[in-house]
């Protein structure tokens, strides 16, 4: 089918609300293989461990703070945190926590982040059902694969137009992930669909600041309430994803109907997930490596007088903050990426920290960084030239950059990321355990065991 970017309404878009609906609703347990199988486990584990890492950052601190107010009753873990909210509050708090280091999956075709909506609406639905970790793993595959379908037939030009798809998307997601956890027939997760279609949350406005994270929270809380809602008999349009005045239609002006129903049972999305090295925008991560490889033949913060970058537009639409004032704004500064990886060799959440990022040595190396455009580059690569005092010259090239599909993390990478970011809060002992716990979640009779772990 060609791919409609025309303002016109198509009238004629074939029922997708319906066919994901009952592809969520029938699809046979563990219908997939073993390799779309031990990466859901991947994605479950970075997410986790992203969540517990930031559980008491200001944001989490904020938002339990909001959340408390309403007096929530504990149904459910806050992960690395002591306290329990309602199982709604509960998705909304590790969607934030799981998204505020900028540190999570990344489905590269759409730059979504999956597992923030899914994840943490399954978790928090699971921990209250009393779900297998077969069912949750099912689940999670599904609806990953409803959000990245989804975003494959609207993007570029949803997220052109502002949209931050994570959320848009991940709303749909997670509502399809939580009919499949509840046993919901076809008909109620038409309107489990249908009723999240209406509530897509993420503005890229809010890049840098903690309404960013939000965007995965709010998914994952507004796609589990559509799941409940659809249970007990909530309507809503059977065509709402498709429909003139439906969510694709309405949110882009590009709707490609055969990227939801091409090979759908056969192809996961899940397949296509990546994972961050680096703790910030994924657009960066190209500029880093070529920074931590320039360190690597002896390039230095002392004796570097420029470094010049040539990129794609794309990465200074996202990513051109040049003074960012705090971590968060530094998530989206390719000239603060390029000074942590030539001064630290890395760019780990410790190197976003509010102090490393306004430190004078940092300061003055990430304005010795002259980032320009040029198309001809792609997206996803880099060519960096390091001109340094003496008038030598030490060019890189990054065509993927390490953590895409081309250069992927290994299983090991996955483990050491997710100590780093659980030890300081859980301990060594009580990480370990945990890792052992997600890499058993298909056959545990539930979660029970894994969440005591996480606080």
């Amino acid at each position: 089918m060609a791919i409609n970017t025309k303002v016109e309404a198509d009238h004629n878009a074939p029922p997708v609300t319906r066919i994901l609906a009952e592809f969520v609703a029938t699809h046979p347990s563990r219908g997939w293989s073993d390799e779309v199988e031990h990466e859901a486990h991947r994605t479950i584990m970075n997410w986790l461990g992203c969540a517990i890492g930031a559980a008491e950052h200001e944001a989490a601190d904020a938002a339990l703070k909001a959340v408390q107010f309403l007096q929530p009753a504990p149904q459910a873990t806050l992960f690395g945190r002591k306290e329990r909210v309602d199982i709604s509050n509960a998705a909304l708090i590790n969607g934030i926590t799981s998204h505020t280091f900028d540190f999570d999956d990344t489905h590269l075709k759409t730059i979504i982040h999956p597992a923030g909506p899914v994840c943490s609406a399954v978790f928090a639905l699971a921990e209250q059902t009393g779900a297998s970790g077969r069912q949750i793993v099912d689940a999670v595959v599904l609806g990953i694969d409803v959000s990245c379908r989804v975003g494959n037939t609207i993007y570029p030009n949803h997220y052109d137009r502002g949209w931050h798809i994570t959320g848009s998307t991940g709303t749909l997601g997670a509502a399809a992930a939580c009919a499949r956890l509840l046993g919901l027939d076809t008909e109620q997760t038409v309107m489990a669909l249908g009723i999240a279609a209406s509530q897509p949350v993420g503005l890229r406005e809010q890049f840098g600041t903690m309404t960013k994270p939000f965007h995965p929270g709010g998914a994952a809380k507004a796609g589990l309430m559509s799941a409940l809602l659809a249970r007990e008999g909530f309507t809503a349009s059977p065509r709402a994803i498709e429909a003139p005045r439906g969510f694709a239609q309405v949110a882009s002006t590009k709707y490609d109907w055969s990227e939801i129903t091409n090979e759908l049972g056969e192809r996961f999305e899940i397949s296509f997930n990546t994972y961050k090295p680096f703790a910030c925008g994924i657009v960066i991560h190209p500029s880093i490596d070529a920074c931590t490889q320039l360190r690597e033949q002896g390039v230095t913060a002392d004796n570097l007088e420029q470094l010049n970058l040539r990129v794609h537009s794309l990465v200074l639409e996202l990513t051109g903050k040049k003074e960012p004032a705090d971590g968060l704004q530094g998530k989206f500064s390719v000239y603060h990426g390029c000074a942590a990886g030539l001064i630290f060799g890395r760019a780990s959440e410790s190197e976003y920290a509010d102090d490393i990022v306004n430190r004078a040595d940092v300061v003055a190396t990430r304005r010795k960084v002259v980032a320009v455009v040029d198309d001809s580059i792609d997206e996803a690569a880099v060519d960096a030239t390091a001109i340094l005092k003496d008038g030598r010259q030490i060019q890189v090239t990054v065509e993927h950059a390490i953590g895409s599909l081309q250069r992927p993390m290994t299983d090991k990478d996955l483990e050491a990321k997710f100590s780093n970011m659980s030890i300081p809060l859980l301990g060594e002992a009580q990480t370990r355990k945990l890792l052992d716990q997600c890499w058993a979640l298909s056959s545990a009779a539930s979660i029970k065991d894994l969440v005591a772990l996480t606080h």
